[in-house]
Order: C-alpha cells, then sequence, then structure tokens
C-alpha cells in the first residue's frame, strides 16, 4: 500500500473521461493519442521509478449539469476559463478522438496523484505507432491551482489535500471518528465473510483490514464496486475522512444487500430444481414399480391427453364426429399392430391443427404501415401503393376477399419481404412456402394415408407450425412448379387460390376438409409465361422492375452496407465505404436488376477489413524491465473517445496479473485501389459498347430476361457462299423466324436502300449471312430483336457503322411495320445502366414509359417508330446518306 508522498508544486495532468482514479486504487490503461504518448514518455518513462503524474477527472459537456464544485482564488485566468457550475473549461485546447474540437472540456478542480507500477511500449503494426500500457496506483488527492500547457499535455499547480500526522493523530480520538471506524470495518467484515463463501477467497483483504488505516480503506473498497461517475466524483471530493467514511459504509452496505438478494434468487431457483428433479426420481420408481407388477397403462393415459387435446382444439362438429370415430377404433388396438402409429399420428394433427385459434388483429394504421414499407424498401412507390391501398380495404372491410397479389420481378428487388411487411402491418404471423422445384401435387394436397410415409401437404403442415388459421402465407416462386407423372402442382393451387373453393380445401392426407378463407395469400414469381393462365386468372401482378443506379446507391448506404458490416463483427468505427465507391460498385461491378450481386461485393470488401483488423489486433508490445503481463482481469471499460483505455484492477488480483491485449482503432477507409485487390478489374466501363459497335454490321438491341433488362449485341457479317443465312447464339425458334424475316425484308428493299444497283438486284448473289447473337451460353427467343436484326443487316450491307449511343428494341412485320412489345420498363432501366443515350421503340409502346422514373426518362432521349423506315432514320448518323434515290 502507498505511504505518504511529498507531492511536488507541479504535475503533469492525465485526463480520465467519465471515470475516477481514488487513492489506493490500482487501474491499467493504454494511451494512444499524441498528447497522452508525449505525457507518458517524458515525465513516467524517462523518469522510472521517479515519475509521478496527475489524474483528473473530465466530464461531457452535456454532463455538466449535476455536477457544482469550487475552484480556489488562485486560479490563472491567463489558461483557464471558469465556468458557471465550478468546472475548468478550455475551449479549443484538448481535442479527444472522435469529439468537436470546438467542444469545452470540463475539468474538475480535484484530482489524485498517481505513481507507475508498470510501464509497457508498443508499437501497432503496420502503421509503426507508439502507445503505452501503464499500470497507476492512486496516493493522495490535490487540488488544482492553476492548469497550463506544456507542449501537447497539461500541467497543474496544485496543493496536496492530505492530513498532516498530527492531524490524523489528533482526528483518530474523536469519538465519532472511531465510532464510524467501527460500523465501516464491520459491514466490511461482513461483505468479506460473504464474499469468502461464494468465491473461497478473502484471505489478502483480512490482511487489509488489519494493517491499512481506516480512511484509506474506504477509498479501497469503493474502487472496486460498481459505481456510476457521480459517486465516483463525491467519493473523489471528500477530503474530511468522517465524510468519507460514511459514503464507503454505505456503498459497502449497498453492495452486500445486492450480494444477499442474488443469493436469496439463486438458492430459491435451486430449491424448485431440486423439488423438479425429486419428482422426476419418484416417476422413475412409480414405473419400475409398475413394469414389475405388469400394470403398465401408460398408453392409457397418453391416450387420454390425446383425447382431452382434441376436445380443446375447438373442431367443427362434422369433424369432431370424424375424429372420435378415429380414436375409438385407435383404443381398440394394440401399440403393436402396423397401423397405430399412423392412426396417433393423424389424430395428433387434428388435434394441433388451428381449427378455430386465429391471431388478434390490432387496429390497422395505415401511417405506420406506409412507415415501416418505407424503412423496409427504397423506392418501389407504386408498388407500395397497391399494398397501402389494399391494407385501407381491409381496414374498412376485415372480411373481405381480397385479390391474391403476386409480385412478379427480377432476384434482389424484395418480393419476399414486400410479403412480410404486409404481415407485419395487419400483425398477423408469417409464414413462406417455397415452390420451385416441386413437381409432385402432394406437395400441396397431401398424400393419402394408404401409403407408408404419407404426411400433409405444405399448406396444412404450415398451419400447424403457425398455430393460427389467418396468417399471411406467401408461395414462393410460383413460376416455377413442375409437372411429371405424380400431377400438377400448379392445377392443385387452382382451388387453393379461389376464395370460393378454399372454404373447404381437401387435403389428401386429412381427408376431411379444412377453411383456407381466412388465410392472405401472396405470391411471388420471376416471370410470368410458366404460369399456367387459370392460375394467372386468380391473382393480381404486381410487377417490380430492377432498380435504376440512384436507387441502388441509396439502398446500399441506407440497408445494405450496415447489416453487411453488422454480420462480419464490423461498424464504422472499422470500415467506412464511401458513396463515391459504392457508386463505382454498381457502375463497374455490377449491371443487375436487384442488388443481391451489389451486396455480394460490399461483403467482400467487410471480409478483407476483417482480415486487415484481425491482423491489426496482433500488435505485440515490446517490454522495459516489465515481465509478460497476463490474464484475467475484470471486464474493459473504454473511455469515451478512446483518449485511454481503463479497467479498475480488483483487490484479489496480483500486481503482475495485467492483460496487456490491444484494440483496433483506426477505420479502413475504401478507396479504388482496394477496389480493385479485392473485386479485380472491373467487368464493364462506359466504352463497351462503342467499342463493340466500332465496326459495320453490329447493332445495339435491348431484351428482358428473368433477372431484369439486358443490352443484348447482333453482329452479322458476310462471306462468299451460296446465298444461306446461318444464326448462332443458342436461338429460339421465334428468334430464328424474326430473323429470316429481316433479311426478307432487307433483300426486298434492297434497292431503294441504295444497297445494291438495279442491274445487280441480287443482295445474296456469291455470299452467305452470318448473324450472331453474343452469350451464346444463355438461351434466347422472342419477337422484340426484329428492328435490331433489320438494322445490323443495313449496316453490314451499306458499311455504315450504327450510332453507339443508341439502343432499340421493337417487333417487325413483313411490312415494315413495328408491333409493340413487353418489358418496356425493364428494357429502359438497362439501356439507363449501360449509359446509353437513346432508345428507339415502337410507337405503341408510348403508354408503357408512364412506369418509368421520371429521373430516368429525363437522361434518355426516347425515340418513337410507327414503321422499319423510322428506326434506320434514327440509327444511323445523318439518317441514311445513301438513300439518294430512295421511294421511301
Amino acid at each position: 500500500m502507498a505511504e505518504s508522498v511529498e507531492l511536488p508544486s507541479r504535475l503533469a495532468i492525465l485526463p480520465f473521461r467519465n471515470k475516477v482514479l481514488l487513492p489506493g486504487a490500482i487501474i491499467r490503461i493504454r494511451c494512444t493519442s499524441p498528447s497522452s504518448v508525449k505525457l507518458v514518455e517524458q515525465e513516467l518513462w524517462q523518469r522510472e521509478e521517479k515519475g509521478l503524474i496527475g489524474i483528473l477527472p473530465v466530464r461531457d459537456s452535456a454532463e455538466t449539469a449535476t455536477v457544482a464544485s469550487s475552484l480556489s482564488q488562485g486560479l490563472g485566468t491567463d489558461t483557464v476559463e471558469r465556468n458557471p457550475k465550478g468546472q475548468l473549461g478550455f475551449p479549443d485546447a484538448h481535442k479527444h478522438e472522435g469529439k468537436n474540437a470546438q467542444e469545452v472540456i470540463h475539468w474538475h478542480n480535484r484530482g489524485v496523484a498517481a505513481r507507475a507500477l508498470h510501464l509497457s511500449r508498443g508499437v501497432e503494426k503496420p502503421s509503426g505507432r507508439v502507445t503505452y500500457i501503464v499500470v497507476l496506483e492512486g496516493l493522495c488527492r490535490f487540488n488544482v491551482q492553476e492548469l497550463s500547457t506544456r507542449g501537447t499535455y497539461y500541467t497543474a499547480r496544485i496543493t496536496s489535500l492530505d492530513m498532516t500526522k498530527t492531524e490524523m493523530e489528533q482526528i483518530e480520538q474523536d469519538p465519532d471518528f472511531m465510532a464510524l471506524s467501527r460500523q465501516f470495518k464491520a459491514t466490511a467484515t461482513e461483505l468479506i465473510s460473504v464474499l469468502e463463501q461464494k468465491q473461497k477467497t478473502g484471505g489478502r483483504t483480512k490482511v487489509l483490514l488489519e494493517t491499512v488505516p481506516v480512511h484509506k480503506l474506504a477509498d479501497i473498497f469503493v474502487a472496486s464496486f460498481e459505481i456510476s461517475f457521480e459517486e465516483q466524483l463525491s467519493m473523489l471530493d471528500s477530503v474530511d475522512v468522517k465524510v468519507r467514511i460514511s459514503k464507503a459504509t454505505e456503498l459497502v452496505d449497498r453492495h452486500l444487500q445486492s450480494i444477499r438478494v442474488a443469493e436469496k434468487i439463486t438458492q430459491k431457483v435451486e430449491g424448485q430444481l431440486s423439488k423438479s428433479q425429486k419428482e422426476f426420481l419418484l416417476r422413475q420408481q412409480m414405473r419400475a414399480i409398475k413394469e414389475e407388477l405388469g400394470d403398465n397403462d401408460d398408453d392409457e393415459d397418453d391416450l387420454a391427453a390425446l383425447e382431452r387435446k382434441m376436445q380443446g382444439a375447438g373442431m367443427p362438429s362434422n369433424i369432431w364426429k370424424h375424429a372420435q370415430r378415429e380414436l375409438r377404433r385407435l383404443k381398440k388396438m394394440q401399440p403393436q399392430q402396423p397401423g397405430y402409429n399412423s392412426s396417433r399420428v393423424y389424430l395428433e394433427l387434428l388435434a394441433d391443427l388451428p381449427w378455430q385459434k386465429a391471431s388478434e388483429e390490432h387496429e390497422l394504421d395505415l401511417k405506420a404501415a406506409k412507415e415501416r414499407l418505407d424503412t423496409d424498401h427504397y423506392g418501389l412507390v407504386k408498388v407500395k401503393q397497391r399494398i397501402i391501398e389494399y391494407l385501407a380495404v381491409r381496414k374498412l372491410k376485415p372480411d373481405a376477399r381480397g385479390p391474391v397479389l403476386c409480385f412478379v420481378g427480377p432476384p434482389g428487388v424484395g418480393k419476399t419481404s414486400l410479403a412480410s411487411s404486409i404481415a407485419a402491418a395487419l400483425g398477423r404471423k408469417f409464414i413462406r412456402i417455397s415452390l420451385g422445384g416441386v413437381k409432385d401435387e402432394a406437395d400441396i394436397r397431401g398424400h393419402r394415408r394408404t401409403y407408408i410415409g404419407s404426411m400433409p401437404g405444405r399448406l396444412i403442415e404450415g398451419l400447424k407450425r403457425v398455430a393460427v388459421n389467418n396468417p399471411v402465407m406467401l408461395l414462393d416462386e410460383i413460376d416455377k412448379t413442375g409437372s411429371d407423372v405424380r400431377g400438377d402442382p400448379a392445377s392443385a393451387l387452382l382451388e387453393v387460390l379461389d376464395p370460393e373453393q378454399n372454404k373447404t380445401f381437401n387435403d389428401h392426407y386429412l381427408n376431411v376438409p379444412y377453411d383456407l378463407s381466412k388465410v392472405i395469400f401472396v405470391a411471388t414469381a420471376n416471370r410470368i409465361q410458366p404460369i399456367p393462365p387459370p392460375l394467372l386468372d386468380r391473382m393480381e401482378v404486381i410487377e417490380l422492375p430492377g432498380y435504376t443506379p440512384e436507387e441502388k446507391l441509396k439502398i446500399a448506404m441506407q440497408h445494405l452496407i450496415p447489416r453487411v458490416l453488422d454480420q462480419h463483427g464490423l461498424n464504422s468505427d472499422f470500415l467506412q465505404i464511401p458513396e463515391a465507391m459504392v457508386n463505382i460498385v454498381i457502375q463497374r461491378y455490377t449491371r443487375e436488376a436487384g442488388v443481391r450481386n451489389l451486396e455480394r461485393k460490399l461483403a467482400a470488401l467487410a471480409r478483407a477489413a476483417a482480415v486487415t483488423v484481425a491482423e491489426q489486433e496482433e500488435a505485440v508490445p515490446l517490454s522495459k524491465d516489465v515481465q509478460r503481463l497476463g490474464p484475467p482481469l475484470l471486464e474493459s471499460r473504454i473511455a469515451d473517445g478512446a483518449e485511454v483505455e481503463m479497467e479498475v484492477i480488483p483487490m484479489s488480483v496480483n500486481n503482475h496479473d495485467i492483460s496487456s491485449a490491444f484494440k483496433v482503432s483506426s477505420p479502413l477507409i475504401v478507396d479504388e485501389a482496394m477496389l480493385e485487390k479485392v473485386l479485380g478489374p472491373p467487368r464493364y466501363d462506359d466504352r463497351e459498347t462503342a467499342e463493340r459497335v466500332a465496326n459495320p454490321g453490329v447493332s445495339v438491341g435491348l431484351v428482358w430476361t428473368a433477372v431484369g433488362g439486358e443490352v443484348q449485341f447482333v453482329e452479322a457479317t458476310a462471306m462468299v457462299g451460296k446465298g444461306d443465312l446461318h444464326l448462332t447464339g443458342q436461338l429460339g425458334d421465334v428468334i430464328k423466324e424474326s430473323a429470316q424475316i429481316a433479311l426478307t425484308w432487307v433483300r426486298a428493299r434492297a434497292t431503294e436502300l441504295n444497297l445494291v444497283t438495279a442491274e445487280n438486284s441480287n443482295l445474296l448473289e456469291g455470299r452467305d449471312i452470318h448473324v450472331h447473337f453474343p452469350a451464346g451460353a444463355v438461351p434466347k427467343d422472342g419477337p422484340s430483336a426484329g428492328v435490331t436484326l433489320v438494322t445490323s443487316l443495313v449496316s453490314l450491307f451499306s458499311q455504315k457503322r450504327v450510332r453507339a449511343d443508341t439502343a432499340m428494341t421493337g417487333e417487325m412485320t413483313l411490312r415494315g411495320l413495328v408491333l409493340p412489345v413487353g418489358g418496356i420498363k425493364d428494357k429502359v432501366l438497362a439501356a439507363h445502366r449501360y449509359g446509353i443515350k437513346r432508345v428507339i421503340l415502337p410507337e405503341r409502346n408510348l403508354k408503357d414509359l408512364v412506369e418509368v422514373p421520371s429521373h430516368v426518362l429525363s437522361s434518355l432521349e426516347i425515340i418513337l417508330a410507327k414503321r422499319m423506315e423510322d428506326v434506320l432514320e434514327q440509327a444511323f448518323e445523318g439518317g441514311c446518306p445513301w438513300r439518294i434515290h430512295s421511294k421511301l
């Protein structure tokens, strides 16, 4: 224990934010800021065992209202501001990490002088930053007379607040002091006895009670408790030893009472456990006695419990009669009979199904539902509006048979999460049933009980899991069901989704009607085409197109990055991804309709940051005449602003038993170099279209796929041959016919387009034409490439290049009419993602542009074409200069 020391008139000051060091307490700190590192080097490291520093509490400016203390009249006015609340304020004087430099730091006017028990110097890799781990012991209180700066840290002119030996001898004769000391020692002894019984320790603490003066014991005991910052300051300000001992007695007694309450609760819980164990043992003995007597009636007990459960299930009367017949049959069977288990499982299913149990809907708050949709999903304005309309109807007429909503769109646009948002807004339970790859009708309707291993369908099984008859049920990937010899699941869904029929849905396993009319069904699909027309007729299709780059950026910053950081055990203190870098990832690494691929790229950056953080945490400190410090200690408490990291060392821990683990403090900011290192070279760039359209015979088309719109290049070339047409690129029948129609149209108008002379009117004489659609591994079909094919052929024969900033879509007829096509919104968004500036669309698709976001339309030049001649006029720079004598 520290003895009385003579303090110098000036001490270097180390601030502790919202933390107090009391005399006699031992604390470990890690100094990382330049000011604290400089202080330790000059005042402790260089002076070795002779160094003393002052520990002065500081508090955040927002927390100064409850603290009042005073300073003596000797405070300097040149460097110190007097705070109305009795604190010392230094504007712009000291900047803690993570705090604004303009904030006023409020210093307490009393502190504790401390000396270093251990010093350890470390160097972080790879930054090379020097850090210090210091173990300090509090010695005595002092009062601040004047604060000033010395380089990057503070010093203070101080006066000691400790009593002299003579004063201490006088006060020890005071009857009040003697009574307080006896009371404190009695309470402390009682606390030590409780801790000794609980932890089997306390020998060293008993020695302290016998050898250390009471006024020092008060500080030591209080320092080992979890108390508030205000209570710590109050203890620090207790210069009068009688006041100090009185406060310490109160805190020790409070700690003792909390331990006793915890022990009482523990004993009560242990008593209940022992009672349960006793009952279990008696039941086991009873079962053994019954087996010896041959009077084993467990099965009868189980059947009685099953019957009670069935009675409480609330089955309709006709189903209850059916269940009773099955139960009577089961009671007559022996457990060894083949059908016993199947009948019992069947009755348990009947008892478990929610025949009458429904989740109670709370009052629908449309405003709250809209806020939740906006929080969970960015954009999708029309989709959200339709959901709000759906909820509004449910609010006005709760028993209304609303339509079955079917969200159709590419992967990663939020279809499934929209369904869960509907369930949350209604206050209902949510269950998802995946139909992807389902080919057996029994997955919907269940197996008949005559089969071995029969089970109910997915709908009945799902209702059993949620245990209510009115959940929101999501039928996911409804377009991916198949059919084979076992039946057609899509046809089985016709009854499920028809509100006139699903009141008496008949599952083959149940073999009794079940009412599905209270279930709210929501479906999702990537494409409409595979869904059978009768099933599609029972649903209201709501299309979710892909996101624009601007929407993706907002989604990434608001939703994806926080989620990715959380999934990888990081936060913004470790990794920061600026908006500009997210924009580069969107433009150069992902060109999808949804955001799933974008999330994968962000996760790759988070994994790279996790490796960097883990490596930084392994920095090894260099020791100076100090043995290696080991575990264990109390949980580390980090000071706000990362000026110092500190933990109080309990009395039972040896001074050498101190951990020297380091923590990472500098965040990793993603830049372009890190993007290329982690994600590789960019996959896309803005020059791609211009480079691929550099030669005649290439045009840019727009296509629709299951994952959103895409840009498709069409390449045509001629070679010596017999006038044949070759098509490659894994094309379907429809697109092959479109290519034949395009070639026929070009040949019929070759003279008018000035592609051949009147004497030699055969465009294909002596040559073959080869048309290729790149990305040959991807199947392609559909009529919307007609205008693109014609433009490519005209470019080839005329040797004129198509404009690189122009893309097109549209079906054409033999007469040259441009017919409307589908997927306009997805195609226009794809053109926007690829950086295309002009889009040629069929004139009759004008109405579909209403669905395209206005900011996308404003960045594009939309050209409407009625005939093929309009397309050619716009596809080439300067129109068609080779049509000198054209009759078009």
